[in-house]
């Protein structure tokens, strides 16, 4: 019988936060339309904590000299970048099935896009480099300026953060609970790719579970 592996673990949670999306609770403005807009919260949120691991991670490493920070700091770097792409076409769904439309000049989705490619860009770059140290100071450089440019962009089609505004107690608590389940999801993934980062340095040490 296969055995539990970060991987496995992570297309389970995934399976979770599905069910879990389809189940939440409508809203009085936007119905059941709402739920999108959860997921994408949920999302985009799980991205940012990502970043922001990746960037803590590195600078530790940087200031300790410690490889296994950088490697850490990587995995945790191209989580955050997967989620913060993925987001986009989530984002997309949530404007078309909330708003009745693509409103791709909206600031902050132009922001998200930018930051996405050249996210894309620097971890493709970063893979020809040896040298881990990098990755961290990279990832440390690349958060500075995506949290300086969030906080310097204009929100046009909805507040900073509606849900959290919200006075339903039900809705803030289940997107709490679809929150800890996309961490949750971020940190299986982080775990693999690590992993997978570790093996391919060292094809000598034995292959660990997928």
């Amino acid at each position: 019988m296969r055995r539990y592996t970060p991987l496995l673990g992570f297309l389970l949670t995934l399976a979770a936060i599905a069910c879990i999306t389809f189940l939440g609770p409508a809203e009085k403005s936007l119905g059941s339309n709402v739920r999108v807009v959860y997921l994408h919260g949920a999302w985009v949120w799980t991205g940012l904590i990502a970043f922001l691991a990746a960037a803590a991670a590195g600078m530790v490493g940087l200031i300790f000299r410690r490889e296994r920070l950088h490697r850490w700091s990587r995995a945790l770097g191209r989580t955050g970048l997967i989620f913060w792409v993925t987001y986009l076409p989530i984002s997309m769904w949530a404007m078309q099935t909330n708003w009745n439309g693509l409103f791709l000049a909206e600031p902050r989705w132009r922001v998200a896009l930018v930051f996405a490619i050249g996210g894309l860009l620097m971890q493709v770059g970063l893979t020809l480099v040896e040298k881990p140290a990098w990755t961290s100071a990279a990832n440390l450089i690349y958060c500075l300026a995506l949290f300086v440019a969030l906080r310097n962009t204009e929100n046009v089609m909805h507040p900073p953060s509606p849900i959290l505004s919200s006075d339903a107690l039900r809705i803030q608590l289940y997107f709490a609970g679809l929150l800890l389940l996309t961490l949750l999801a971020a940190a299986q993934l982080a775990l693999w790719i690590y992993r997978m980062d570790k093996l391919s340095a060292d094809p000598r040490v034995e292959a660990l579970p997928r």
